[in-house]
């Protein structure tokens, strides 16, 4: 195949997504070729094969509804199967080690195992259920999660996430509340894949109900991930005094915990930038996930509370549906005088909502005398259009606006 590897894994996800299962097997099959003739797999595989080619002949002869349900099993089933052949493979390509076991004493041991291992045994999640409730081992059972949560972007294993929803509800306060992040994340990572896998769904509502605080600390976190993000190159991990007062107890306990605290105001990031990237890509999805849709929508109040969040990070993705709530929060802001490009922005695209031509072209006018040159603008500008137009305002408007901005400006 043409593809690298990362490639084919990527089709294989975009396929079993809209569960294109014979996309999928084609890709298998040549890794399958790849692990050689007598590997484990095979019979799994034909097994698939012949499962789908039937559902295909039902389909014409029966509709689509009739195949609805055994398709999606047959989806989540192919997913499990391509994450095995895949585990395979990376081990015998070398891609990631073989490995048989760590020493539960010792951190680099126990961070290396959880976040290299692809064969976890069911003992070793167990072990890491074990210490979440004990808060004399929570730095171990910190790093264990954390690697685990990295290695389950790689190398999904329904066990292992499973496990880390469990320890939503450590009896560790700080396990816990990191476990939530990881559980988030991993849950807007696989938004579409997880809707084949009812179980992980029901652990996660489940872990949700046992929760004294019904889920706040959940869209909490959420709303932290969110507010430490960027966009069009503002940054927000400048984690001054200010930054660091409004953080979660349970967070600020956290840096204190593991020394950060101490290093807040000397550090612009403290994550890696490919972290700042990946949780940047998960917060540009969240809205539109099967996690959001759970434990936000439908409630007014913590809608509200995340987007704002979003607006805080100079982000418009919630906006349009709180446009008022947003004019707001934006409006209060402007007059203190500290913000973001983005706000000026937002502003205008507020007012071109209510029907305010006049104002929008303004705050668009001060938002565009803010950039160093036009190209920087327009590349924030011009991506909301298709936002403006789908909510509401006359698409001859929203052209003509941006008409009138190039020209104050030519």
């Amino acid at each position: 195949m043409s593809q690298s590897i990362s490639e084919q894994v990527m089709t294989v996800e975009r396929a079993l997504g809209e569960r294109m299962i014979d996309h999928a097997l084609v890709i298998v099959r040549a890794w399958l070729t790849e692990l050689g003739e007598n590997n484990r797999y095979e019979a799994s595989f034909k097994q698939i094969q012949e499962q789908y080619n039937k559902l295909c002949a039902e389909w014409l002869i029966k509709g689509a509804e009739a195949v609805e349900a055994p398709l999606n099993k047959l989806t989540g089933d192919m997913y499990q199967l391509s994450d095995a052949v895949f585990a395979e493979l990376s081990v015998t390509k070398g891609m990631a080690p073989q490995m048989h076991g760590f020493n539960p004493e010792n951190k680099e041991s126990v961070m290396q195992y959880f976040a290299h291992c692809v064969y976890l045994k069911q003992e070793d999640l167990d072990w890491l259920r074990t210490i979440a409730d004990d808060d004399d081992k929570a730095p171990i059972a910190l790093l264990a999660a954390g690697a685990l949560s990295n290695n389950l972007r790689e190398y999904f294993n329904i066990n292992a996430l499973l496990t880390l929803i469990d320890c939503m509800n450590a009896q560790c306060e700080i396990v816990a509340h990191e476990c939530k992040a990881f559980v988030c994340a991993l849950l807007i990572h696989y938004d579409v894949r997880i809707d084949f896998f009812e179980q992980i769904q029901e652990a996660f509502l489940q872990a949700i109900m046992q929760m004294e605080d019904g889920g706040l600390s959940v869209v909490d976190m959420i709303g932290v991930l969110v507010q430490y993000s960027k966009e069009n190159g503002i940054e927000l991990y400048e984690l001054g005094e200010y930054r660091y007062s409004w953080l979660p107890e349970s967070l600020r306990k956290l840096l204190e915990f593991t020394g950060m605290d101490k290093h807040m105001d000397k550090c612009q990031t403290w994550l890696p930038q490919a972290e700042s990237d990946y949780l940047n890509g998960l917060v540009q999805i969240f809205p539109d996930t099967w996690l959001y849709k759970q434990i936000v929508e439908g409630d007014e109040k913590r809608e509200q509370y995340i987007a704002l969040c979003y607006l805080y990070s100079g982000r418009m993705d919630l906006l349009w549906d709180h446009p008022a709530f947003a004019e707001e929060w934006l409006k209060r802001e402007l007059r203190s005088g500290e913000v973001f490009d983005k706000h000026y922005i937002n502003y205008a695209h507020c007012m071109m909502l209510k029907g305010d031509r006049v104002m929008a072209y303004e705050y668009y006018r001060m938002a565009r005398n803010r950039f160093s040159n036009a190209k920087d603008f327009f590349a924030i500008f011009r991506p909301d259009r298709r936002a403006l137009i789908d909510h509401g305002v006359p698409m001859e408007d929203v052209y003509i606006m941006e008409d009138l901005l190039l020209e104050s400006h030519s």
